[in-house]
């Protein structure tokens, strides 16, 4: 027999919510982190994006608010992206408990999230950097912290956000802490094991392999732009393109704007009004590509993308699976394509050392014609030992691909605290 959410024990003030939103039955991850959150006990989710996890700690932690009154902010979730602040404070707000919130994120002027603040809230959501500012404003005091929320962890615990991070958990007393992640890289467990309390540990395997199709696409540099138009122009569903640089992206999207496609950018030059308005576009259907800093990578839940572009390669493993984390999500087929140039041999090699899979060398030809995939020489892509094919390095000497449809770190001195704006991994 199914589990419900009544099995849980929640409110049944939570559960009328749940289903005014349509939501009648818990995923894993909400059947097996709710339960220790509900006990007050920490908890480290490690699960893929788009599993259901904000609604894993979101549930527990608006029930234990309704539970008992009291000044705030008596909860605090951590984000390292305005975005991802911008979609977890939708989820809370889509419960409709009364309950009073508060969107904390740089970008933006301060007089609305003051305001916000000192009319009293319940919980706090917010960025690193911004959320420091406004304690070191003296308009946040996080002392009276219940339950303390680190979203996406192992993007904010790496050099570019655990000290501000560090110091936020140094402000609250004791409160209970959920760590969730997609990734656990060593920098985490280091930071669970110094402040966590004998956490309950939820790991949820990725989907299964054959709901992401992911292919490597070997195109010449000057191909490039080409190459991507006509793959865009030949797929009909929603595409997010990602690229390496501010600069990058922004110049990508209006090439290809001038090619006729419908495209908005997505990077951290942009207002957060811009940034908004481009998001709403895209999940509303009205942008049908959009092209992205790795500020799209991390933690937006944006369901209808079935195609995924590294027009430019990652600076991590861990970056490529997030980017192509875009698609394929809940269990919903998708595609992702890594292009390869010659020039980008040398990164590549070290991804794969670094721990990137081994992918089979999409046949250009046959898709641009034809509109469906087909491999080349896929097994020779696995057994050469730069992971790429030899047909693919012949196919390169003798013709052109055809077309187809870190960090910076924290400076020394100055102001304690800066704005998220100038954070250069979350900006992208």
């Amino acid at each position: 027999m199914t589990a419900t959410f009544a099995d849980l024990g929640l409110s049944a003030r939570l559960l009328t919510a749940l289903a005014r939103n349509s939501i009648d039955t818990p995923v894993t991850v909400q059947l097996e982190a709710i339960p220790p959150l509900r006990l007050g006990r920490d908890v480290v989710i490690q699960a893929p994006t788009g599993s259901g996890k904000t609604l894993a700690f979101i549930l527990p932690l608006v029930e234990r608010l309704l539970a008992v009154n009291g000044p705030g902010p008596r909860a605090l979730v951590v984000t390292p992206t305005r975005e991802l602040a911008i979609q977890v404070e939708r989820v809370f707000q889509s419960l409709s408990t009364g309950l009073k919130s508060a969107l904390v994120y740089g970008g933006v002027g301060y007089v609305t999230q003051e305001q916000a603040l000192r009319n009293g809230v319940d919980l706090v959501i917010g960025t690193p950097g911004r959320i420091l500012d406004m304690v070191s404003r003296r308009r946040l005091s996080l002392s009276r912290v219940q339950l303390l929320v680190l979203d996406e962890g192992d993007e904010m615990l790496d050099a570019g956000f655990a000290p501000d991070v560090e110091r936020i958990i140094e402000l609250t007393y004791e409160p209970q802490i959920v760590l969730a992640s997609a990734t656990m890289p060593d920098w985490v467990t280091r930071m669970i094991q110094r402040h966590l309390d004998n956490p309950v540990r939820i790991s949820i395997a990725a989907p299964a392999e054959d709901a992401l199709e992911h292919g490597l696409l070997r195109v010449a540099r000057p191909e490039k732009l080409r190459t991507l138009s006509r793959l865009l122009r030949n797929h009909r569903g929603s595409a997010i393109v990602f690229g390496r640089t501010k600069y990058g992206v922004r110049k990508l999207s209006r090439e290809l704007r001038n090619l006729g496609h419908d495209s908005a950018d997505l990077q951290g030059n942009l207002s957060q009004n811009v940034r908004d308005r481009t998001m709403d576009a895209f999940r509303g259907l009205r942008t049908n590509v959009l092209v992205a800093t790795n500020v799209a990578a991390r933690g937006l839940d944006i369901s209808h993308v079935d195609l995924v572009i590294n027009y430019d390669l990652p600076d991590s493993p861990q970056w490529l699976t997030h980017r192509v984390g875009r698609t394929a999500r809940m269990g919903v087929k998708g595609r992702a394509l890594t292009f390869l140039t010659p020039e980008d041999e040398p990164a590549w090699r070290m991804l794969r050392r670094q721990g990137a899979p081994a992918l089979p060398e999409v046949d250009v030809k046959h898709l641009l014609t034809e509109g469906d995939w087909r491999y080349v020489a896929a097994s020779l892509v696995e057994a050469h030992p730069n992971g790429h094919s030899q047909a693919g390095a012949a196919r390169r000497d003798t013709r052109p691909a055809e077309p187809w449809n870190r960090r910076r770190r924290r400076p020394r001195g100055g102001r304690p605290y800066r704005s998220d704006q100038h954070r250069a991994s979350a900006g992208g």
